[in-house]
């Protein structure tokens, strides 16, 4: 009988001294490694990184400070702008550095779309409006009626828009349905018959530019005031404003935190922008 010389080798336990030198060599290696300020560091600029890379190329919050898009947006709301819908900018970037012109991935907006768009005047602010007009559209505005290459854009008149001023007194001002060539719809106030405003152009929107309506027709400065607005380049154009996620009407402070439930708008959180 022929004795099996294929055995299995076994390694011995490491001596008691080896052991406990090895271990605190991973220890103190893991405590170089794992210092937990560096670990919170990195973390909070990670977080920084991605919300900074979200807010250029996805999403940017904004909120509305006036009552010049009355009545689909309030003073009070904030909303999300969609950053890709037209492509991107230099005004895309953080601080607006100027590194390049034009716009990358560009892509054509709609008429009725409300756009973010830098001010051609003041490149440092952000105005929100109505685009109403595109290269070569002809505008004009005669007793209130907007008319896109001489036919009058279709406006119905419906219930008041009704709503309180800051002292608390009940406002109602005569709203319209306006429905754009292309059948996008929203509402509109007209609140002074024959306004300043009511009566404009006709003027040729030139290439590369858009033209530029608040809803509230009489209380906008719009591409209506050339000196504060005018034509809006396209390279202007921050984004298209997608969804209303939060709104208050101002009546608490950031300290009244026990009136914070009462000041907000509930029924207008995660509204979608028409």
């Amino acid at each position: 009988m022929t004795e099996d010389t294929h055995s299995a080798k076994h390694s011995e336990p490491p001596k008691p001294d080896q052991a406990a030198a090895k271990e605190g060599a991973t220890v103190n290696a893991r405590s170089k490694t794992e210092n937990p300020y560096l670990e919170f560091f990195k973390t909070i600029a990670s977080a920084i990184l991605i919300a900074v890379f979200l807010r250029t190329v996805a999403y940017e919050p904004f909120n509305i400070p006036s009552e010049s898009m009355l009545p689909n947006l309030l003073v009070g709301d904030y909303l999300f702008v969609s950053k890709f819908s037209y492509g991107y900018s230099h005004y895309s970037l953080p601080f607006a550095p100027d590194i390049f012109s034009g716009r990358i991935l560009a892509s054509e907006p709609e008429r009725g779309d409300v756009v973010v768009f830098r001010l051609p005047t003041n490149d440092k602010i952000d105005y929100i409006k109505r685009l109403v007009g595109l290269p070569g559209d002809t505008i004009e505005v005669k007793s209130g009626v907007l008319y896109i290459n001489g036919e009058p854009v279709k406006r119905e008149r419906i219930e008041d828009f009704v709503s309180k001023d800051e002292y608390g007194n009940v406002r109602r001002m005569p709203q319209y349905r306006e429905t754009m060539p292309g059948g996008k719809s929203y509402t509109t106030l007209d609140t002074r018959f024959n306004g300043d405003l009511d009566n404009y152009g006709p003027v040729t929107v030139p290439p590369g530019h858009y033209f530029m309506m608040g809803d509230n027709r009489d209380n906008s400065q719009d591409s209506r005031v050339s000196y504060v607005v005018g034509f809006v380049p396209a390279e202007n154009l921050i984004g298209r404003a997608e969804i209303l996620f939060f709104s208050t009407d101002g009546s608490a402070n950031i300290l009244e935190f026990w009136k914070w439930p009462f000041a907000w708008r509930w029924n207008r959180f995660f509204h979608l922008i028409h």
